[in-house]
């Protein structure tokens, strides 16, 4: 690469992740503005639909969200009557989540958007396999630096 060409914003691995981030969520938008949540609202139901009943600390590791960013979208979700949170009766200090009936019922609903997605990114199921595997490298590799120069 030469001299200076590091700090083109098209060799930026940074801008080139956060371009697709954001394509791909509009991909997202429409199917999700028909059931009423945000994309990060729909994350977390994911997580939720997978385990239920998990402290909010395990939930937002697992979304790689810090507690100023879940407790909120908890709050929003609990709004919704989506979730309920409740003290851990085995330790006060832990709070759990869990679905609600209407949030169990929304994953009926739910459960074509990532095919709907798929279809209209154009790549061929393997390429996205294939990158869905890079990227989960990226974020483990990167997760792990951070966490280890904390």
């Amino acid at each position: 690469m030469e001299k200076g060409a590091q700090l083109e914003l098209d060799n930026q691995l940074c801008f080139a992740l956060y371009a697709c981030a954001r394509e791909v969520t509009k991909l997202y938008r429409p199917y999700l503005d028909e059931l009423g949540i945000t994309y990060t609202q729909y994350v977390t139901l994911l997580a939720l639909w997978e385990k239920d009943g998990v402290p909010v600390k395990e939930l937002g590791t697992r979304l790689y969200l810090d507690s100023g960013t879940l407790t909120p979208l908890l709050k929003k979700l609990e709004g919704m009557t989506l979730i309920r949170r409740e003290r851990d009766p085995e330790d006060e200090r832990s709070v759990i989540v869990r679905l609600t009936d209407q949030g169990r019922e929304l994953k009926t609903k739910a459960v074509t958007i990532p095919e709907r997605v798929f279809c209209r990114t154009n790549m061929p199921g393997e390429e996205i396999n294939q990158l869905r595997e890079q990227l989960r490298k990226l974020t483990a590799a990167v997760h792990e630096q951070s966490c280890g120069q904390l």
